[in-house]
């Protein structure tokens, strides 16, 4: 990863965002039992993220059954985390919807083959499923 992103550090994550700069997470976090999700959540928390944007090949968003499978499934513009973990929607894995739940963190799912998702995200528009929890 040293080859194509500088190693991890909040500190200097939050230096780059201070000056406006983008910054991207990739990779794990390098212990057992921890999934890509579960590091970006954690690293999304830890840097004051205002939400996770979390592209997919080749869907919209976020489904109430698999699309690949049921061609008459349903999109699902809105979802919330305990429903994702309830009803098991394969948003990620189990302990990154907690800790997103636990902390109010939104997730926008999207389609990363369209080009404009992420310029309509950046802009306060709407791609894909939104997954958040009311405000406690």
């Amino acid at each position: 990863m040293q080859e194509v992103e500088e190693p991890y550090s909040r500190r200097k994550a939050r230096r780059h965002l201070a000056k406006q700069r983008i910054v991207s997470f990739a990779a794990g976090t390098g212990n057992p039992y921890f999934t890509t999700d579960t590091a970006a959540a954690l690293r999304a928390l830890e840097i004051g993220a205002q939400a996770i944007l979390m592209a997919k090949r080749s869907y919209d968003g976020v489904f109430d059954s698999d699309p690949e499978t049921n061609p008459d499934a349903v999109f699902l513009p809105d979802v919330t985390h305990l429903e994702a973990i309830e009803r098991g929607r394969r948003v990620m894995d189990t302990t990154a919807l907690s800790l997103c739940m636990d902390n109010q963190l939104p997730i926008h799912v999207f389609n990363m083959t369209d080009p404009a998702n992420i310029q309509k995200l950046l802009s306060g528009e709407r791609a894909g499923t939104i997954v958040s929890s009311p405000a406690k």
